[in-house]
């Protein structure tokens, strides 16, 4: 029998709970008890009325793919009209516009493109540690699952050739829902759960930091995305390497899904505060202003969240499904102030940067 009692007296006291009480909790926990569970555990990890948030672009060097997941608005198959590849100058003129306006760091993702090759990524990150000072968070598990099959090397060579060549960190792209059963439904052709998994674990092993994602809210259960929850944490249990994770709600819009309705704001604060909640060796929990925009973001700093995202001075993916909001620094401070704490620029580890 599910007695949220005392669920909620084992989160209180710090203990970790199991697959049944995360379910107990996120079925049947009332909205603003969860709220202020998942509030207690970010104050408990996070004591200082501190949120953080990031200045960064999210660079997308192509569109061009052959993955052709259905909840993707964004791509092109080769040879479609609209595809593209940019140039290493245009990625260039990209970066340095963003440092210009105290970025500290790019996040760079496409399309699984057939034509380039592994070296072409090695050339692309040399070419940009030579010319800017900029931390490179890049690429995703199945962009790398790609490469490896494409060039018929093991998955650890393809990160220790990225690795060496300039990449800092990987961000947790492509995760969708950690369950074969829904990837088989919205990204057939996309590497499943488990090779998710082992990349990043990969990654850990070898010092790169990654973040974790999920994007709920179109083909799978709410069980689903609790055992996407508790695959993370074990991988986290192993490793410690995730510095972050960060769900967000499926847009429907110009996507091959489109009888998937969107998510409602309380849908997405519950699930963002058991996730706080579940993922107790997660040390920071990221809310997503891109997908559900300013106001509820401020809130969700309430659900558990302690990190505010990326100012995303450039986003291509999310806005090719319809969904377009944009945040200055001055904005995303302006903000968290208003929201009651206090904002504080990172780096991807999560140090703060003082002098920003």
């Amino acid at each position: 029998m599910c007695r949220l009692e005392d669920i909620f007296e084992k989160v209180l006291s710090g203990k970790r709970i199991d697959f049944y009480e995360a379910q107990c909790l996120y079925e049947k926990a009332d909205f603003h008890d969860l709220g202020r569970l998942a509030h207690h555990v970010r104050l408990t990890k996070h004591p200082d009325p501190i949120v953080t948030y990031v200045v960064d672009r999210n660079i997308n060097y192509s569109n061009v793919c052959v993955c052709c997941c259905k909840f993707c608005a964004f791509y092109r198959e080769p040879g479609e009209d609209g595809g593209y590849v940019l140039t290493y100058e245009e990625i260039g003129d990209k970066i340095q516009e963003t440092l210009d306006l105290g970025g500290t760091q790019i996040l760079m993702q496409g399309g699984h493109h057939p034509d380039l090759p592994l070296t072409w990524y090695e050339d692309m990150l040399r070419y940009i540690k030579k010319n800017y000072k900029v931390h490179i968070h890049a690429f995703s598990p199945p962009e790398i699952v790609f490469w490896s099959e494409m060039e018929d090397i093991p998955i650890a060579k393809v990160i220790d050739r990225l690795h060496k060549a300039g990449l800092d960190s990987i961000p947790g792209g492509g995760a969708e829902i950690l369950v074969d059963e829904v990837r088989s439904k919205v990204a057939p052709n996309k590497c499943p759960a488990t090779q998710w998994l082992n990349v990043m674990e990969e990654a850990h092993n070898q010092g790169l930091k990654t973040t974790a994602t999920m994007m709920f809210g179109h083909e799978e259960t709410p069980v689903q995305r609790l055992q996407h929850l508790f695959a993370v944490r074990e991988t986290q249990d192993r490793t410690g390497g995730f510095t972050a994770f960060i769900p967000w709600t499926f847009q429907p819009d110009h996507t091959e899904l489109p009888h998937c309705r969107k998510l409602t704001s309380i849908e997405y604060l519950r699930l963002l505060a058991v996730s706080r909640i579940v993922l107790d060796n997660v040390d920071n929990i990221q809310v997503s202003w891109v997908t559900m925009g300013p106001k509820i973001a401020q809130l969700a700093l309430y659900f558990g969240g302690n990190d505010f995202g990326s100012t995303m001075l450039e986003e291509n993916v999310v806005k090719a499904a319809g969904i377009s909001f944009r945040l200055s620094r001055e904005e995303i401070n302006r903000l968290v102030t208003a929201a009651g704490f206090l904002p504080k620029q990172r780096s991807m580890d999560y140090t703060v940067l003082e002098n920003c």
